[in-house]
Formats: C-alpha cells, sequence, structure tokens
C-alpha cells in the first residue's frame, strides 16, 4: 500500500508499573491489569473502544494475554500473543500500530508483562539448542579478532562485552566510558520512581564493582525484572472523536527489522550484536518519516535506547545516526547523551537502572518518550524540546533490540493539532503518572472494564 493509503497513527494512552526484583511478588496477569487500567483511564476510554490487542512476554504459558485483559473484560476482540526476545514489548506495539496504520481497526491495544527468575538469562528448554545457539557461537569464534581475547562471564554480557571491545579497537574508546555510560544512567534513574535500582551509583563504583566479562562490570549490566507496559493506539479520526488532542503523540514513522547474513558472514561482534540491523531500521525510519540520507537526527531531542549493557549503548549511538562513527566516545565526553548536552539519552534509567523485564521493556521506553513529548515528566524532563519554530517540537526516538534478533525503532513527535490542556490524563488518573508510580484501585478498574461484558470481568488481580 502507497505510504498516502495508510492511517495516522497516535498513543493516546499508556500505563506502566514499577519495575521490581524477580521475586515471585506478582502475578504476570495482576501487573497487566494494572498497565492496562491505568492506560485506558489516561485515553478516557474503556476497554470496549478496543478493537485488537497484541500482547508481548517471554516466560509465560500460552494464552498469558488473554488471562491478562479478561480482568478487563472478554469482549472476543483479536487477542495475539508476541515473543520476540528482549524487543518483545516493541513488536506488540508494532503490530498494534501497523492494526491502526492500516485501516483495519481505529483502536488497538499492546501490552507487555513479565515475570523473570533471579540472574542471568536461561532457557526453559533444556531438551534442545537455544534458537540463538549460532550467536553465541559467532561471537565466542570471532574473540581470536579482538585484543581481549577469549572472553568470560554469561551469554548476553559476553556478546555485548565484545561489541564494545571491537569498537574500542577500532576507534580509541575505554572502559572508562561504558563506566560513564551507566554511572549516567544511574544518575537519570534517581529521579524516575518506577525503576528498580535508583542508587545513583558514580563512574567509580560502577568501575569498582564486580566484573561480568572482560569489559562489564555488573552495573553496566541490565537486571531481571518484573513488570508492565501498556500503549493505546489510535487513528487520527479516533482522536478527534473522543478529544484527545490535549494528549496524543503521533508515531510519525516506525520499523521492524531483523538480521542480515552480516551478522553470521563479518568478522565483527557488533554485527552479531545487532549494530548493523540497528543501523539498518533506523535509517528506513528516518526515510519514513520524509528525511534524506542521515538527516532528521538534529531534529530529535530525546531517546530512549537499549542499553541492556553500556556497551551496547555506547554502539546504538552511531547506529542509530546520533554521531559518526568514530565518534560515539566523544559524545560521551562532551555529555551529549545528558541533560545540558545535544541529546537526553534514557532520562528514565534505561534498562541497566530502570529494569529490563523483556515483555514490557519496548512499551516502557514508548511510555517514557510518550511523556516527555507531552511535557509532563516532572525531574525526568528533557530540556528544549520546544524551544524551536515548529510548534511540533523536536521529536523522540525509541530503540528496542533482541538477539537472535529483531529491533524496533519509532519516531514519535507531537501533532499539529496538539493542544495541551483541559480534562487529560493526569485528571483522569488524579495525579501524574508520568513521574508518580501509585497502584490502581478495583474502582479505576470500573471506570475503564468492559461495559458490555462487566459481569464477566475476572477480579482475579491482587491490588
Amino acid at each position: 500500500m502507497p505510504q498516502n493509503k495508510f492511517q495516522r497513527t497516535f498513543i493516546v494512552g499508556c500505563g506502566c508499573t514499577a519495575f521490581i526484583k524477580p521475586r515471585g511478588q506478582r502475578t504476570t496477569e495482576d501487573m497487566g491489569l494494572e498497565a492496562g487500567t491505568k492506560a485506558l483511564l489516561d485515553a478516557g476510554i474503556t476497554y470496549d473502544a478496543v478493537q485488537t490487542a497484541f500482547v508481548g512476554y517471554c516466560y509465560g504459558d500460552s494464552t498469558s494475554g488473554q488471562r491478562a485483559l479478561y480482568g478487563l473484560g472478554m469482549t472476543g476482540i483479536p487477542i495475539t500473543n508476541v515473543n520476540n526476545n528482549c524487543s518483545t514489548g516493541s513488536t506488540a506495539l508494532f503490530h498494534a500500530n501497523n492494526a491502526v496504520k492500516s485501516g483495519l481497526v481505529d483502536c488497538a491495544l499492546a501490552l507487555g508483562f513479565e515475570r523473570m527468575a533471579a540472574g542471568s538469562l536461561g532457557t526453559n528448554f533444556p531438551d534442545r539448542p537455544p534458537p540463538t545457539f549460532l550467536f553465541h557461537k559467532r561471537t565466542v569464534d570471532l574473540e581470536k579478532t579482538l585484543t581481549s581475547g577469549t572472553n568470560f562471564g554469561p551469554g548476553a554480557p559476553r556478546m555485548f562485552g565484545n561489541a564494545g571491545q571491537e569498537y574500542m579497537d577500532k576507534f580509541g574508546a575505554e572502559v572508562k566510558h561504558l563506566a560513564m555510560i551507566a554511572a549516567k544512567n544511574h544518575a537519570h534513574s534517581v529521579k524516575n520512581p518506577y525503576s528498580q535500582f535508583r542508587n545513583g551509583w558514580t563512574v567509580e563504583q560502577v568501575l569498582q564493582a564486580p566484573k561480568i566479562t572482560a569489559q562489564l562490570t555488573k552495573f553496566m549490566c541490565s537486571p531481571t525484572s518484573d513488570g508492565a507496559a501498556c500503549c493505546i493506539i489510535a487513528s487520527e479520526d479516533f482522536v478527534h472523536a473522543h478529544g484527545l488532542e490535549n494528549q496524543a503523540i503521533e508515531i510519525v514513522a516506525q520499523g521492524l527489522e531483523t538480521d542480515d547474513p552480516a551478522a553470521y558472514d563479518t568478522e565483527s561482534a557488533m554485527e552479531v550484536a545487532g549494530y548493523g540491523m540497528s543501523k539498518r531500521c533506523a535509517d528506513n525510519v528516518f526515510k519514513d518519516a520524509g528525511f534524506a540520507d542521515g538527516e532528521g537526527r538534529d531534529l530529535v531531542g530525546v531517546v530512549e535506547l537499549h542499553d541492556c549493557f553500556s556497551a551496547n549503548e555506547l554502539i546504538t549511538y552511531p547506529a542509530l545516526g546520533l554521531c559518526a562513527p568514530d565518534e560515539a566516545h566523544k559524545m560521551v565526553e562532551r555529555g551529549d547523551n545528558t541533560y545540558g548536552g545535544k541529546y537526553v539519552v534514557n532520562p528514565s534509567g534505561g534498562l541497566e537502572a530502570k529494569g529490563h523485564p523483556l515483555g514490557a521493556t519496548g512499551l516502557g521506553m514508548h511510555f517514557y518518550i510518550t511523556m516527555q513529548l507531552r511535557n509532563l515528566a516532572g525531574p525526568m524532563q528533557a530540556p528544549g524540546l520546544f524551544d524551536i519554530p515548529d510548534k511540533r517540537g523536536k521529536f523522540g526516538l525509541v530503540h528496542n533490540i533482541g538477539i537472535g534478533g529483531a529491533v524496533v525503532v519509532s519516531l514519535l513527535r507531537r501533532p499539529e493539532f496538539y493542544k495541551a490542556g483541559g480534562i487529560d490524563g493526569q485528571a483522569r488518573l488524579g495525579y501524574n503518572h508520568a513521574y508518580e508510580c501509585r497502584p490502581v484501585t478495583l474502582a479505576d478498574i470500573d471506570k475503564v472494564k468492559s461495559k458490555k461484558s462487566s459481569k464477566f470481568v475476572l477480579q482475579h488481580a491482587k491490588l
């Protein structure tokens, strides 16, 4: 379908739980119900307005999405469960967005949650090789090309540590730059009440933390987490029909890409870790937004990117086009990745500090960027987003990657009809959930649950 035949799409509601240590304190349906209720309250609609839903998670049984959403109603809508490794949440959003963009529906819901085990990621199916086996084999094979030689540690940090080492070997970066990135994210996280860790570790503390790989210490690595997040996508007609012009944020362009042969065929640990996949996806997204090759990045003001490890944040700066290929560590030194610099990257604290519940991570990123573009992020707010002649302000950029592999990149912006004020999500929730984390109540659920099937609603969540 030609681009101009697609509907414009908007995030009209979003919600998030706190991301917490994986201790089995909450069920996935409980967390999903909280995030979904907040998103519906934010949008000012009931579950009856939702025409299709996509639910992302990695560690759960089939139809866990239905189990979570049935707490809001059993309305018969299509519910599709999604698993795409660490990019699962944004993949669910990608499909919800496409359902609206194509004109199949006017309102779609994307929900993601995860209840994880403590410690490094593993497999639930030890009787068979994992689908990422060849990626891990390739990253070990390539260690002979790196100055650090044979690495150690669990598979995921070893892979991304090697990618960081390749960048350091090529361009002269050092481990201190990885520590500076991690410390920046931990400092940002202090202001985020949804974050798993709010310790504010310094560069020195990051460097002194236990070694996980030759390049990475514990505080340069994202933790496993429990949590949920939800976004509601709607068409422009839906926005105007429901008076959501005061909070709708447009998904100007969005892409999902997977690996090409470079992941295996090149002598590059960065390619194994998804550098080329991220670059292709970002370039195509900016092209779809109407920019010529390499252009558009100067109009980005705030970024949530996939810092599963600080090494991945380093290599993702050039992959997204935020700097030249050899400038990532210099960008760190200049402070162009934090408040007062060119971009504010991961104002939420990123995965390293905020936490990384796989199915929720990407949707959480979109929650934070939406709130930034609404200018509601409070102590996390990136300055200068609206200090340009164009009343739409600057763009917000989201990057969410999963090894195996898939990456989603989204470019968000206020629409030209945006007009703050009046009754909005803050008024409906009774507080600003951009930077206040509160539980939902049965009264909250009652406001948004299906009215058509309310007698079938499962009041099974621990609130």
